[in-house]
């Protein structure tokens, strides 16, 4: 049986905590889209629909949009982190913040 090092294991929470979060129910390729506004608007209504959250929305939908951009580091797409930025200013908009 072959061990497995801290960083494998480490990927597979993360990606497993953005696929199956109970705190928000994340529609599938959210973190995909091209569309900073309607990835905004699938996170807040996400966070505002669940009942198994411990923060507000408003920052549990970042939290999420924060976790996925720092976990995917350097193997993110530099034009989807632009896309991924831009939709932490739209969330912010649609919050009023």
């Amino acid at each position: 049986m072959a061990r497995e090092s801290a960083g494998t294991k480490r990927e597979r929470w993360s990606g497993r905590v953005t696929r199956e979060s109970h705190a928000l129910r994340l529609e599938e390729g959210v973190f995909t889209w091209k569309d900073p506004a309607r990835i905004a608007r699938s996170l807040r209504d996400s966070a505002e629909a669940s009942t198994e959250r411990k923060a507000t929305p408003f920052r549990s939908a970042m939290s999420m949009l924060v976790f996925y951009v720092n976990r995917a580091g350097s193997n993110l797409d530099e034009d989807q982190r632009k896309v991924l930025e831009r939709a932490k200013t739209e969330l912010r908009k649609l919050y009023g913040r």
